[in-house]
């Protein structure tokens, strides 16, 4: 479990769990306590009422029941029971008793004691003692009375602790949640924050946070400036290496032109030349790629990039009879630098005219969280167990025709180097290539809904 919030919630309901549970149970034993006290204090209060009303009687057991007011004794089996032993053994019982008799311990004390027996209605809890009037005569006094008032009162308190212990660990558990929520809501600031200042280059304010976060968010905006600071160095040296490198190339492909203008067969040295181009070219757009890879703000408005391209291939010599259609939204973009972009779609779109008999078609759509692109023409198309190997490097198919066979591989490059998927298949419509190309996006509200009509522009 990584979430800091599950964490406290979990943590927080097995303390509350434990420390309800303890408290539970000490509490229980607390009122089992008090009810047996309060049960033994009144039996005691009965067992001198009984004695008092023994001596009132002036030792006459008949009389006794004359002297005390608490009806309960006068009604069979009601839980409340009196019985006194005289002097000569003859037993005396209130008239709850009926029939039955108490079974009191043998020995009696002065002192009276306590006992757990039968009685006639169940298990009973009495007391006894030795009394010895004012004549001298010594009488066995016992009053009882049956548990079952004992364990309802028992039984009572418990379920309402346990009523109580229920309402209050369910507010335990929604005030926890509410508190993490509230302890955490910084840290889930800090994360929505990170996000957004990474994209926008903007550094995180340490004074929007408590104290104790206030020294992470330092930690990352230098983290973050560091970061930009690698991406930025990488690109530049990247621009650099393909500016130093353009001009020997140059100088090389002039050598090579001039030797074939003298009529040297330069053909090898021509093909040498155009892949070494390529190789760099490639290996280049994969550092820049690798530099970029979404980690700086970067939206391109895929529906400019499509235009200059449509413009660019529109005004090829011998793309004057093809006819190409492109739909693209107009709001649609992808979080991908632009010459990256048009690195990709220039390269899919210069192999499909390349094969195209008449016709080539783009078109982009919005896919929830990313960007699909297709890009078909009415070619030949590439077999199934052949498109593996057009993505190789310098995996050309087909050597009759004019190119380095590297456009496909720096397509795959460049796509994956932003997470995003290449698949090649065949077109349903044109019956030639058809290349896929998927790009992260961040649209803008309502990008969703104008994706879903795409306008079509057309160029014939």
């Amino acid at each position: 479990m990584r979430s800091l919030r599950h964490r406290a919630i979990l943590g927080g309901l097995i303390w509350a769990g434990i420390a309800i549970a303890i408290g539970g149970l000490a509490l229980i034993y607390f009122f089992d306590g008090l009810t047996q006290r309060r049960f033994d204090d009144t039996l005691a209060e009965r067992h001198l009422q009984v004695i008092s009303a023994l001596g009132n009687s002036g030792g006459d057991p008949e009389l006794v029941g004359d002297f005390l007011t608490d009806p309960a004794y006068e009604r069979p089996y009601s839980g409340r029971y009196w019985q006194i032993v005289a002097p000569g053994g003859d037993t005396y019982t209130s008239r709850s008793m009926f029939d039955a008799v108490l079974t009191a311990p043998e020995q009696a004390t002065a002192e009276p004691r306590y006992w757990d027996g039968e009685g006639p209605d169940g298990p009973t809890r009495g007391l006894q003692s030795l009394v010895t009037l004012d004549d001298g005569s010594a009488w066995v006094v016992v009053v009882a009375e049956s548990l079952q008032m004992l364990l309802a009162e028992r039984a009572l308190i418990r379920d309402s602790l346990l009523t109580t212990f229920a309402l209050v660990g369910a507010i335990g558990v929604v005030g926890a949640a509410l508190l993490t929520t509230v302890v955490v809501r910084p840290l889930d600031k800090l994360g929505r924050d990170v996000a957004h200042r990474w994209d926008k280059a903007e550094a995180l304010n340490p004074a929007d946070y408590p104290q104790e976060v206030a020294p992470l968010a330092n930690d990352i905006n230098a983290l973050l400036k560091r970061n930009r600071d690698i991406v930025e160095r990488g690109r530049r040296q990247a621009a650099d290496l393909a500016h130093a490198l353009k001009t020997p190339i140059a100088i090389m492909r002039n050598e090579v032109d001039a030797l074939a203008a003298a009529g040297a067969d330069t053909t090898t040295a021509q093909g040498a030349l155009e892949r070494v181009e390529a190789q760099l070219h490639r290996s280049l757009a994969r550092v820049r790629a690798a530099n970029s890879g979404g980690s700086v703000n970067m939206q391109t408005d895929l529906s400019k990039s499509v235009e200059r391209l449509a413009r660019l291939f529109h005004a090829l010599p011998d793309s004057r009879d093809t006819r190409f259609t492109h739909a693209v939204a107009p709001d649609l973009s992808v979080s991908v630098d632009m010459q990256d972009v048009e690195e990709i779609l220039g390269n899919l779109l210069e192999n499909a005219f390349k094969w195209r008999r008449s016709q080539v078609r783009l078109k982009a759509w919005a896919d929830g969280s990313e960007v699909a692109i297709a890009i078909e023409d009415d070619g030949p198309g590439i077999a199934e167990e052949h498109r593996r190997e057009a993505l190789r490097s310098g995996g050309r198919l087909d050597s009759s025709a004019p190119g380095t066979g590297l456009g496909l591989a720096i397509v795959s490059d460049l796509v994956q180097a932003y997470g995003g998927r290449f698949e090649l298949g065949t077109s349903d419509d044109l019956g030639g290539l058809s290349a896929v190309v998927t790009l992260p996006a961040r649209r803008s509200i309502g990008a969703g809904s104008a994706a879903s009509t795409i306008p079509e522009n057309r160029h014939t």
